[in-house]
């Protein structure tokens, strides 16, 4: 055998494509994680690119490997938002029971949503920031949002779940409310988001809901004595759902 090439046996120093696909995905997603708590913490017109690169102990050039520019990453943080909403549409939608039901179950997840980074950025930053194509994308996706509110209402008018209103603002009403707690909830507080979420639901829905007595809730865990399997639950959800993104195409918004 010729020493001068190596065995036919020998790995390739090159990673499988799927390999490094997977590795620049990860990459991606790191960026734009470090990225929206920035956003988050500094607001977006203060926060730089070089902050961003300084907290993932990179070079500013080595972003571009992902993204053009700071407004592109700020869309793709709304992107993953509305994608999260989006599911939580899906899945209620093709779930059983009334348009009550379904409206106090999107309550309770897009609420729990509001208390993520990707969520929070759907209400904290400035439409005005993005590309007007981009721009017209978000307003879109937004109006589906409404739309769903909307639809759960008036089938649990038809249903005879939900009593006689204007559905139009009676999903304002309740679509605001739960957006104000990506203003004000902070992790680590004294409620978990699951504990915010699921009286934000009871109180936002009791007000229509026809024909039922609200039972005494009992009092939402607080963060302190909130069970583990409780913790570990709302933070895996999250987590994963908010974890690949960039593997995912986004059609239902662009």
């Amino acid at each position: 055998m010729d020493a001068r090439f190596p065995p036919s046996s020998t790995e390739s120093p090159w990673l499988p494509f799927e390999s490094r696909r997977r590795a620049r995905d990860e990459k991606r997603e790191a960026v734009l994680r470090a990225a929206v708590q920035l956003f988050l913490e500094q607001g977006y017109h203060r926060a730089t690119l070089n902050d961003v690169a300084k907290r993932l102990n990179i070079t500013k050039p080595a972003l571009y490997n992902y993204f053009r520019g700071k407004d592109e990453i700020l869309f793709e943080c709304w992107s993953i938002g509305h994608e999260l909403v989006d599911e939580c549409i899906a899945e209620t939608s093709a779930g059983v029971g009334s348009g009550l039901d379904k409206l106090r179950k999107l309550t309770i997840r897009y609420a729990e949503l509001m208390t993520t980074d990707y969520g929070k950025s759907l209400v904290r930053f400035d439409l005005r920031d993005l590309s007007e194509h981009n721009r017209k994308t978000v307003q879109t996706a937004k109006r589906r949002i409404d739309r769903a509110f909307r639809d759960y209402i008036a089938a649990g008018i038809a249903d005879g779940s939900v009593k006689p209103c204007d559905p139009k603002l009676a999903a304002f009403a309740i679509a605001g409310s739960l957006n104000w707690i990506g203003h004000w909830f902070q992790p680590g507080g004294e409620l978990t988001g699951r504990a915010v979420a699921e009286e934000f639901a009871i109180r936002l829905t009791d007000g229509i809901a026809k024909g039922t007595t609200r039972k005494k809730a009992d009092k939402p865990p607080r963060k302190g004595n909130a069970s583990r399997e409780d913790r570990s639950e709302h933070h895996t959800r999250t987590a994963a759902g908010a974890a690949g993104q960039s593997k995912r195409t986004r059609g239902r918004l662009r």
